[in-house]
């Protein structure tokens, strides 16, 4: 199965994910407001309340290390903004929906999988900051790259042969996983992603990280440092081999993309300490379910 037939066979296994929640979309909805305030957020959040579970979960983490408990949704909507806690609703669903609408599979190790997204998510977060993107921002760098890779999931349950074949011809011919995905299965991880993006209506931001960051020279969109970002952020994790996504040969970056961002290679690798240890709080991501 490959090419237009696993597309197909792919489509249809979306199409019978668990939809993510009504809630969400009001969520989003009301984030693109200019005038949104948290009352807003906090009216549509309320009424869900394993939505709201989870979030006022994440918030009273060691992730984010606030100084005393939060239990109030609108005061945690205000000390963190509405673009971090809608990011945490979407993380919240998105991960709760994947991890919960997939057979097991010998293909790729889901737990290996999970952490490197998760490495990813952390090292574009710092990444970002050390080019002081704004706090507002920042967190959106996380969920792009904790959602890079979610098209894997699909083929790695759906086509666990097939997906095997490409995983193990990448190890033997000794080149990026994308590659193998496209010269045996004629599509690959990021096809598959897009897909499960447009299915769930997601921001282009997302579908421009998903869709493209194994090919930024074709990439012609307005998310170009968001993109570039998330592309080192997942040669930092494969290099540092923290988690595994299955690429154990990653493609170089071209030096465009660090110039894009005025950074040095030495300047992220020396990121590690730092990622390692936020990855301990970020766990908490990994289980929401």
């Amino acid at each position: 199965m490959k090419g237009q037939e696993l597309k197909h066979a792919l489509t249809g296994y979306i199409d019978q994910m668990p939809p993510l929640p009504t809630s969400i979309g009001k969520v989003l909805e009301i984030c693109q407001r200019p005038n949104a305030q948290p009352a807003d957020l906090n009216r549509v959040i309320t009424l869900d309340p394993v939505l709201l579970a989870r979030v006022m979960r994440l918030i009273n983490s060691a992730y984010y290390g606030l100084n005393q408990e939060v239990t109030s949704l609108v005061r945690a909507i205000i000390m963190l903004g509405l673009n971090t806690v809608k990011n945490l609703a979407l993380s919240t669903a998105i991960l709760g929906t994947v991890k919960t609408s997939g057979e097991k599979s010998s293909a790729l190790s889901l737990d290996g999988f999970w952490l490197h997204s998760l490495c990813v998510g952390v090292a574009a977060k710092h990444i970002a900051r050390l080019r002081n993107v704004s706090s507002n921002d920042v967190e959106n760098y996380f969920f792009c790259g904790l959602l890079h890779d979610i098209g894997k999931v699909p083929l790695n349950n759906r086509a666990p042969e097939e997906y095997l074949t490409a995983l193990s011809a990448s190890a033997d011919q000794r080149i990026p996983l994308f590659e193998a995905e496209s010269q045996l299965l004629e599509l690959t991880h990021c096809d598959a992603g897009a897909l499960i993006i447009k299915t769930w209506r997601l921001s282009s931001d997302i579908l421009d990280v998903v869709t493209w960051h194994h090919d930024p020279e074709s990439y012609t969109g307005t998310n170009t440092e968001l993109v570039h970002t998330v592309i080192l952020a997942d040669y930092f994790a494969n290099i540092q081999e923290i988690g595994f996504s299955g690429n154990r040969f990653p493609s170089l970056p071209s030096p465009a993309i660090y110039q894009s961002l005025g950074l040095t290679w030495g300047q992220i690798e020396a990121l590690e300490p730092q990622v390692r240890q936020e990855i301990e709080k970020a766990k908490i991501f990994l289980k929401l379910v």
